[in-house]
């Protein structure tokens, strides 16, 4: 397949695909109109349009329940809008909530930032109030242990709303979707991955297959964090930081350990083939019901 073919059959794909794949380019808007009611909710009401509706978190003690594309959030915390090195962006969407133990690691992690060089971060997409499917976006953020920051270091000044809902990120992948970048990409970028994949706590981070491909190419010295970088469709505005369960969440499904090998060969050689660009089946944009949910959502959903 020639580059240009490659580059066309990607793009019809994250059309297609979309709906999993939030962008950080979405503009936003300063003065958000509240979703209208829905009169009578049923079996067959989406569960994107109930968590979607729900402004405050739920009054319950902090646990994600479920899986990071198919669960819900109780007791969710605000990572702060403001911070020493970080902004929350897109502040009109309302998903800069967490499980306190994402909101600790973030604003841990956000305060290292300066010591790599980076000033700080621009807070993307969170989790709602009570996690749960998104009207837009994401397929995972569901439970609160999911964080975007963006791929452009935090300014140096305070952010005015305007700002938060029209600014654009960095795109640092080539035209092609082949690579980075060059005229963007730089060593800043490299110390950024490796500093929030080095973390402990952090269970892995997603990247674009094209910035895979540039730190497998490009990392000198201890590579040992490699593993964590893993390839998604999208992400060539903003990166995706994803933490285990907590450990006072025992409805919390977590994923496979992450292979301990770089992920540099052959798994990664796949993203570059026409065979990563076909959409899988059953990831259609059928909306999520309730019933796809952990029951105790229904709870979640309900409670003050």
């Amino acid at each position: 397949m020639s580059k240009l073919a490659f580059s066309l059959a990607w793009c019809v794909t994250l059309l297609i695909a979309g709906c999993g794949l939030a962008s950080a380019q979405d503009l936003g808007t300063v003065d958000p109109k509240p979703l209208p009611p829905i009169d009578h909710p049923d079996a067959n009401t989406p569960a994107k349009e109930l968590f979607g509706r729900k402004t405050t978190p739920a009054a319950l003690t902090a646990r994600s329940i479920g899986y990071y594309t198919h669960g819900c959030l109780a007791g969710g915390v605000a990572l702060p809008i403001n911070g020493p090195t970080w902004q929350v962006m897109r502040l009109s969407r309302n998903r800069n909530w967490g499980h306190p133990e994402m909101v600790k690691i973030l604003e841990k992690l956000a305060k290292k930032a300066p010591s790599i060089g980076w000033s700080g971060f621009l807070v993307g997409d969170m989790a709602q109030p009570r996690g749960g499917p998104m009207i837009n976006g994401h397929w995972s953020h569901q439970v609160g242990l999911d964080a975007d920051v963006w791929l452009m270091p935090m300014p140096d000044h305070e952010l005015t709303r305007e700002e938060r809902e029209t600014m654009m990120s960095t795109n640092v992948v080539n035209d092609q979707w082949t690579d980075v970048n060059p005229k963007v990409w730089s060593e800043k970028y490299i110390a950024l991955y490796k500093m929030l994949a080095q973390e402990p706590e952090v269970e892995r981070v997603l990247a674009n297959p094209a910035i895979k491909k540039a730190l497998c190419r490009d990392v000198k010295g201890d590579r040992s964090w490699l593993h964590k970088i893993r390839p998604v469709l999208g992400h060539n505005y903003h990166l995706h930081i994803r933490i285990s369960c907590p450990k006072d969440s025992p409805d919390c499904k977590g994923q496979p350990v992450t292979p301990t090998d770089e992920g540099c060969g052959k798994d990664l050689a796949w993203w570059f083939t026409r065979k990563s660009l076909d959409v899988p089946k059953g990831s259609s944009s059928k909306p999520l019901l309730m019933s796809a949910l952990p029951p105790v959502c229904k709870q979640i959903l309900s409670a003050q």
